[in-house]
């Protein structure tokens, strides 16, 4: 199964988009800072995922919050988690 998933920055609240195949894996990796885009931003948790079974799928999607239309849907999405 693959995994589009949000973190959230817990020291700057900022948000990070991502997709992969093992998820607890991936966190530990943004935590510990290997990985260069949220480097200096960590800790971090996750916000949201959503799972496919099909890579493709996952990718799509990952691509699509990353547009302007997809980035509103999203933001949507986020705001009802928080209340």
């Amino acid at each position: 199964m693959y995994i589009v998933y949000v973190l959230r920055s817990l020291k700057d609240n900022k948000t990070y988009l991502g997709c992969t195949k093992d998820l607890e894996n991936r966190l530990r990796e943004h935590n510990a800072g290997e990985v260069k885009s949220t480097k200096k931003r960590s800790p971090f948790i996750v916000w949201y995922k959503e799972g496919f079974a099909d890579k493709y799928e996952a990718f799509k999607r990952e691509q699509h919050f990353k547009t302007a239309w997809g980035r509103r849907q999203l933001r949507k999405i986020l705001n009802n988690i928080q209340k």
